[in-house]
Order: C-alpha cells, then structure tokens, then sequence
C-alpha cells in the first residue's frame, strides 16, 4: 500500500523528522486528503479483485492528462493518483510529458517495490511532446529484459494519401513475466479527433477515423511481421485509441480479423469524463491476442474487468465549495480570482470542466484481471495426453 507520511497531525512532525513529499499541505488539506483516500480505497476494494498470489494479474491502462506537464496538480491529487495506481499491479500510462518530477513524486507514495520504464518523448506537433510509462509492482511482475518503440519501414507505408513514416506517437512495446505468464503490451496513443475527409484538398486530407485506421493497419502489419521473432505470442494493445463509436467500426474489424480480442469487462463501456453522458466514448481500450493459457480471470461466469469512476469517491460534485481556496489560487488574472470565491456558477463550472481533471484526469483508468495460475488445467491436458498413447 502507499506511504502516507504527509497524512500526520502536525504534532508528529515536531516530534520526529519525517520525510514529507508534499511539505506545502495544511492541515485542511491532509484531513481533506484522508477522507477522500478512504472513500477511495472502499471503493477499489468494492470494484477491483483482491490481488491472489501466484494466481492473478491486475493490469491496468490510464491517460492521465499532461502528467508532469507543469505544477497544477497538488499533493492530493497526487495522492489520489497514486492510491489508484497502487490497486493493480502493472499499469500502463499515456500522454505523460518529459518532467518526470510528478511520476518520481508518485513513486515516492507508492514506495520501494514500484518501477517504472518510459520512453523518449515524442517530438513534432502531431506527437504532443508525450512519453508513454509503464508503472508496475516489482513484487508481482518483473520486466522481460526486451522494450522499445515499434517502427515502420518503407515495405509497410502504402498507398495512402501522405504516407505514414511511424505512428503519431510510437507505439513502446515491453515484456513482462509474472509466474507462469510471459507476455508483451503494446502501449498505444493513436490520432485524436472525428473530423471528416476533405477529398477536394491537394493532396486529399483523410478523415481522422482514416488515420487512426491506417495507424492500426501499419501497426498490425509490424507486428505480423514481427511475431515470429516476438519473445513471448501473448500480446496486449493497450491505451488510449481514440476510438469513436460511431467513426471507428473499421477499425475495430481490422483488430478482430488479427484475432485480437477484448475483455467482455471492457466492451462499450464509457472511459472519458463528459457532462453529458450521450457524449460518452470508449476511447480507451484492451485487446489480447495470445496462446491457449493466456485467459482473463472468470467470477460468477463473468470475465474480470472495467472502468473505475473515481468521481464516485473523490473530487465529487457536491465537493466543489472545499476547494474555492485551491481552485483561486490556480487562475492567474485577479477577475477569475475573485470569480473563484464570490460566483458560485463560475466556481462551479471550473470545478466541474477543468479543475478536477488538472487534478486527477480527464480519463477514467480501465482494467482485467489476467488469470497467470494455469497449472491445473495444464496438468489435466497433459494426463489426458499420456492416456490416450
């Protein structure tokens, strides 16, 4: 579990030196902070599958929104991070930004048993100046010893209006091993956006479906490639898609036709915080291609996986008058200031639209629970196997 050495009454720390990471907290804030932390942990308790050992794998993938991209997020916002992170045991991570100052200072909460591995950030506009992580528990799951970005080459460009060199952001592919499992997860930041082809143009420019669907193409082609020489044939494409449910069905066919498949946990579920529930999408999403044993745990008859709605439990809608302080001391100009504390529907809005997002993310994280425990039924096929000689 995190450490929460932050989280004392201030006569500890006058009583022993104990090493804060967020120094800057009031009391307010820490007795704010542990409400919201046990609101948290009943509700992952309530939602996610204990963790067994030898005998499941919580994995999980979240688009925290600009992690590391400035100082806006406080010490409870990160505390909330890291409690949430801290109930699966390997966790995929978009649109992280080259400071890695908020991922270390998780890493802190979290303690000595957790690592990380990132890759380079992406340059150019298009890429949005993102790294890709995985964060995971060292005492669940280790790393192969194989990682690294997945890139084209000329045989797989096409033809295809303005041919593709690589991915927007380059896929970063690492192994992992956990008891019996050996696997690869293909961590995935595809094109945003539902705007329409404009053949007319010169050169014609594809609609943003179009691109998303060429990216998947270019990508299942490497990987088809690939998959000879791959270290382990159970795979995982994870992230964030941006696959819109009325845009995206193409895409989504070239998935299945590959054999990669989703968790029934997962399937249309809503993954990005929106006023109006119509306005929901599953952008973020998991597919698994992989050999006979690799299998998502099954309760009740039900595949083990899905969404966590964090607003249930911190930052909800109700809370926004404990924040006006916080909230005012985030707007830069005097009137947004002054807004924050005397206009409610103000305060409220930049609560609700952006401040809570900032804090946390504007992406609910998503996650299976991978069953790595095989044994008895491979030792059931191999008896049935010795009699039938």
């Amino acid at each position: 579990m995190p450490f929460y050495n932050d989280l004392r009454p201030e006569a500890d720390f006058a009583t022993r030196d104990f090493v804060r990471v967020f120094p800057e907290m009031t009391t307010t804030e820490r007795a704010r902070c542990i409400d919201g932390l046990r609101r948290l942990k009943a509700g992952l308790a309530q939602h996610v599958p204990p963790r067994e050992t030898e005998g499941n794998l919580l994995v999980a993938s979240w688009n925290i929104v600009a992690l590391g991209g400035g100082d806006y997020r406080d010490g409870e916002g990160l505390y909330y991070l890291a409690e949430i992170i801290g109930a699966f045991d390997l966790i995929a991570v978009q649109e992280l930004k080259p400071n890695l100052t908020d991922l270390d200072k998780l890493m802190r909460i979290l303690g000595p048993h957790w690592s990380y591995m990132v890759n380079d950030p992406t340059g150019g506009d298009a890429g949005n100046d993102e790294r890709s992580a995985y964060v995971f528990n060292t005492n669940r799951v280790r790393l192969s010893g194989v990682a690294g970005e997945l890139s084209l080459w000329q045989d797989y460009d096409g033809d295809w209006p303005g041919a593709m060199r690589s991915l927007k952001r380059p896929p970063y592919m690492t192994g992992f091993v956990t008891a019996w499992k050996h696997f690869a997860m293909v961590n995935l930041h595809l094109h945003p956006g539902k705007d329409r082809a404009q053949p007319a143009a010169d050169p014609p420019v594809p609609s943003d479906a179009q691109v998303r669907q060429e990216e998947i193409r270019l990508l299942l082609a490497v990987l088809a490639a690939r998959r000879e020489q791959l270290w382990s044939k159970n795979l995982i494409l994870v992230g964030d898609t941006n696959f819109y449910r009325r845009h995206d069905e193409a895409t989504l066919d070239l998935l299945h036709a590959a054999g990669f498949w989703e968790s029934g946990g997962l399937v249309g579920k809503t993954t990005n915080i929106t006023v109006d529930p119509a306005d929901g999408e599953t952008y973020d999403r998991m597919f698994f291609n992989g050999e006979e044993y690799f299998e998502i745990g099954v309760r009740d008859g039900l595949e083990q996986g899905g969404v966590f709605d964090f607003l249930d439990h911190v930052y909800r809608d109700a809370d926004w008058p404990t924040y006006r302080e916080a909230m005012r001391d985030k707007r830069t100009k005097a009137a947004d200031k002054a807004k924050m504390m005397t206009d409610d529907a103000a305060a409220w809005r930049y609560f609700r639209d952006t401040y809570r997002k900032r804090q946390v993310s504007d992406h609910f994280p998503i996650w299976v629970e991978l069953s790595v425990d095989d044994s008895d039924a491979f030792l059931a096929r191999n008896r049935a196997a010795i009699a039938a000689t």
